[in-house]
């Protein structure tokens, strides 16, 4: 990291190829891909330099560019299968001292919960700070952020060889905690983690519309505290996706 003001990059992970909800990213709600509510949200990050689509070379992939140029959004493209690699050559491309990662599955994401991610890897001695290196962090899928230096990545870059460590681009950091500084997040008002905010299946995608819907209209900033008072006061949208299983990694 530099001496300077480390330059904070936020990288959506995104691709059209998802075995459980094919072509996710750019499902419309309300007129709109679902991932420009993402893009909109990720724009008011304080503490982020830039904000950057990193998508794969896959051809189906080029509408997801043509999104994001929409959008006026910075996109680099990569391997689809080794997304370590993709994500530390638009890193270096975007001269990253820190590096935010977002999938493209969290559109609801929180802007203030990523500065609170954040302001905590920078005030801090830390390689890795997330929100859901485990349970105990209490948020929802969905609202997941992890942030991690652009050194420690590139030692990862070196290291991590299996496939699935190539595939899930922080695995190596929870697998080796002996290695790096690993520190949580905690959500210390409600306990939220019953909650399922992320997109894999129809079911996920339901929710969110019907979330993004009621929300968006009448406060277009809406934040976690506004999603889950609407969860609460509709119990029965939570029900939608409640069955919904998160994929292991290697299924």
């Amino acid at each position: 990291m530099s001496t300077n003001k480390p330059r904070v990059v936020i990288l959506i992970q995104a691709r059209m190829g998802s075995t459980r909800l094919p072509g996710k990213p750019l499902k419309t709600i309300m007129g709109r891909p679902m991932i420009s509510y993402l893009v909109e949200r990720l724009r008011r990050v304080t503490k982020a330099d830039a904000v950057v689509l990193a998508t794969t070379t896959n051809p189906q992939d080029i509408q997801l560019v043509a999104c994001g140029q929409r959008d006026k959004l910075p996109v680099y493209r990569g391997s689809e299968e080794d997304v370590l690699d993709r994500f530390l050559h638009a890193a270096r491309q975007l001269h990253a001292d820190v590096i935010v990662r977002i999938t493209a599955d969290c559109p609801l994401m929180d802007p203030a919960l990523v500065d609170q991610a954040i302001d905590h890897f920078l005030n801090g001695n830390f390689d890795y700070v997330s929100n859901c290196l485990d349970e105990q962090s209490r948020f929802p899928r969905g609202m997941d952020v992890e942030v991690f230096s652009m050194k420690s990545f590139e030692e990862i870059a070196e290291e991590a060889k299996l496939p699935e460590e190539r595939e899930h681009v922080t695995l190596y950091y929870y697998r080796h905690p002996e290695k790096f500084r690993l520190d949580s997040v905690v959500n210390k008002n409600l306990d939220l983690t019953k909650y399922r905010l992320t997109v894999d299946t129809p079911e996920d995608f339901q929710l969110i519309a019907t979330l993004l819907e009621y929300l968006y209209p009448r406060k277009k900033t809406f934040d976690l505290e506004d999603i889950a008072t609407t969860l609460l006061q509709h119990p029965e949208w939570a029900e939608i996706n409640a069955h919904v299983k998160q994929k292991e990694i290697g299924t």
